[in-house]
């Protein structure tokens, strides 16, 4: 998975989710917009999309990592899910919960007063 899976959606308009500032292997700094968080297996993963990148760009899609923390000083750390076939059942996951909430949201529209 590379990063060009684009939700392609409504259900993402007018959302803003926190954003978070990540540091690369090279030091470059890049924002996240974080979108969701779940566990699965015993471990947490965040889905993310690029803050500062036009949807129409290539390089746009999701991004999800893996919530670490430091054992030393307890703080967050987001780190790279290498396992292909974790990372596709972790999407899958995160696609299921995004398509349920928006499901969600229109049969309440239309439910009883």
């Amino acid at each position: 998975m590379d990063g060009n899976n684009i939700y392609e959606n409504d259900a993402m308009d007018g959302f803003e989710g926190e954003l978070v500032t990540i540091e690369d292997e090279d030091g470059n700094e890049f924002e996240l917009e974080h979108i969701d968080s779940l566990e699965y297996d015993g471990e947490d993963y965040s889905l993310f999309l690029p803050a500062n990148t036009d949807p129409d760009d290539p390089d746009y899609g999701f991004i999800i990592l893996r919530e670490e923390y430091d054992g030393g000083t307890q703080e967050l750390a987001y780190n790279s899910v290498d396992d292909e076939e974790l990372l596709v059942k972790v999407y899958d996951l995160f696609m299921e919960r995004l398509y349920s909430d928006e499901e969600g949201e229109d049969t309440d529209e239309g439910g009883a007063e």
